[in-house]
């Protein structure tokens, strides 16, 4: 009887965890059948956390995971919804890009960092939603920093832009896309409009691009050396926040909240999500990447993720790496 009372005990527990969860995340399902399918889900992504936070506390893990906003996803489901493939996309616009003079350079500083940058040279994280949309928040977000870097005031672009009007350039809206089309395209187009005035709506739609309301313009863009880490962070320091592209799959990735992430099944090639190196540094003899995402303020640290370098191109962070250029 003891052990049926403990097992029983146990369950209303994780209920009641389950409830608080839902109501942190203000989550409603549209029917019973659907709440006890994501408990179960819930109660799978509780165990990962839970083992590897006991990991984490032996010390063999360099980050910590939790129920965040994303906790009731399997990993499938969270790929089809927020993820989107970002290599291998072809059109008629061939990317412009060039090969990066920037390498790497054994003096540069120990760590950089864009966001403590004064004027501020970063905006605030943004949140794609349920679209595939990354790589359009990878292209803006560097092109911002890029234009507040030459002495003008910080201005949120648009991504929307670059998801309903760019298809001809080989990208694919809320499908995917890939940065350096991105940035093709805002050359080729001679602008892209401001956030204010075209906003973003987390789904694909008709391009209403307005040239009177153009943001910024870009000139070039350039690609890193692949697979440099030295040269990506050496780039990061002297260029500015740079576009990345990582492999992003894992439930590790998903549940992240803080730490250096490192995961030793990432891929180095096969990536699926684009985001924004804003910086590095080193934590406790681990070297990181600052990596701005687009999955909210409320996923990770606030809204980042602090990725390992100099760890083999963990998860491809230095694979696919890009700037523009005004």
């Amino acid at each position: 009887m003891k052990l049926v009372s403990a097992i029983i005990a146990a369950a209303s527990a994780s209920q009641e965890l389950f409830q608080a969860w839902k109501e942190e995340h203000e989550v409603e399902y549209a029917s019973q059948v659907e709440e006890v399918s994501r408990y179960g889900v819930w109660m799978k992504n509780k165990a990962f956390v839970d083992e590897h936070m006991a990991s984490y506390e032996a010390g063999e893990k360099t980050f910590t995971v939790g129920m965040n906003k994303f906790a009731d996803l399997t990993s499938e489901e969270f790929a089809e919804l927020y993820l989107a493939k970002v290599q291998d996309l072809s059109g008629p616009h061939p990317p412009m890009c060039t090969d990066s003079t920037v390498g790497a350079n054994s003096t540069m500083p120990a760590s950089a960092d864009w966001r403590t940058a004064n004027p501020p040279v970063v905006t605030p994280v943004k949140d794609q939603g349920q679209c595939g949309s990354c790589w359009a928040f990878s292209t803006i977000a560097s092109l911002e920093s890029q234009w507040a870097l030459a002495g003008n005031a910080l201005t949120s672009l648009s991504e929307q832009q670059l998801v309903d009007c760019s298809m001809n350039w080989g990208n694919y809206g809320c499908s995917g896309g890939l940065m350096t089309q991105g940035f093709t395209y805002i050359h080729d187009n001679n602008g892209v409009d401001t956030e204010a005035s075209y906003p973003y709506t987390a789904q694909d739609g008709k391009c209403v691009f307005n040239p009177a309301n153009v943001g910024t313009s870009l000139t070039s863009c350039y690609n890193i050396a692949s697979g440099d880490e030295a040269a990506l962070a050496n780039a990061v320091q002297m260029v500015g926040p740079m576009s990345v592209a990582i492999d992003a799959s894992h439930m590790s990735f998903q549940l992240y909240t803080s730490g250096v992430y490192y995961e030793p099944n990432c891929s180095s090639q096969f990536l699926d999500h684009g985001v924004t190196a804003v910086g590095y540094g080193s934590s406790s003899g681990n070297d990181f990447f600052i990596v701005k995402n687009s999955w909210a303020a409320t996923w990770g640290d606030n809204g980042y993720i602090m990725m390992s370098r100099n760890k083999n191109n963990n998860c491809g962070i230095a694979t696919s790496a890009s700037y523009p250029q005004l």
